[in-house]
């Protein structure tokens, strides 16, 4: 390869840049040219849920996740996007009772799902048991993932009345147990970064206590 080569290698390489930058910067750009070289425009569709007790009727392209729907659409932003692959559980939310990753599930996929997010759980003024708990026992620290943490320890407690097994369940025939093996186990899915562990297990304790 001689110094032409090099010279020319870079040249195209500074245009590329210069090319990439200025799209970047201008997301109307991307769009324009996704379509006129052969890309197709998203596929929009309409979806209606009830998320926190009120109807929400949103135009979404069809690719948009639940936690995105409710943070960048709703403006819900208490649940917090963490890992984006279902792998700290900042994202949990509640739908139709059940705890998900909402990072992991399009929003299209829960038309006319009941949503609870952790602003639907409970108010300043009327905290959840959940919430009052955590606040009792001091289980947060940064409070990144709390919003995760309490939507999945709600999740979990109901698990549990169900008599849903987990992985720890010693008798499947018999009524589930709270213990801490049990809530540890069910609660792996959620990441404390800080490790708020053992206050978060002796919350969702109070609570079991509560409603025994």
């Amino acid at each position: 390869m001689d110094s032409n080569d090099l010279q020319v290698s870079r040249r195209g390489f500074l245009k590329l840049s210069a090319v990439s930058a200025t799209v970047a910067a201008s997301p109307p750009l991307l769009a324009k040219m996704a379509t006129a070289d052969g890309g197709r425009p998203p596929v929009m569709a309409q979806v209606a849920m009830e998320v926190n007790g009120k109807p929400q009727t949103l135009e979404l392209d069809t690719r948009t996740t639940l936690l995105d729907a409710l943070r960048e659409h709703m403006h819900l932003t208490g649940t917090k996007k963490g890992c984006d692959h279902g792998q700290c559980g900042a994202c949990t939310v509640l739908v139709d009772g059940r705890r998900i990753n909402s990072c992991l599930t399009l929003a299209v996929m829960h038309q006319g799902a009941k949503v609870t997010t952790i602003e639907g759980l409970g108010t300043p003024d009327k905290l959840h048991p959940m919430q009052a708990a955590f606040v009792k026992h001091d289980g947060y620290q940064c409070g990144y993932c709390t919003p995760g943490q309490i939507c999945s320890a709600v999740g979990v407690l109901d698990e549990i009345r169900r008599d849903v097994p987990s992985h720890v369940t010693a008798d499947l025939g018999s009524k589930a147990a709270v213990g801490e093996v049990e809530l540890r186990e069910r609660m792996s899915g959620n990441i404390c970064r800080c490790g708020a562990y053992s206050n978060i297990i002796e919350a969702m304790t109070e609570v079991a206590g509560s409603k025994a």
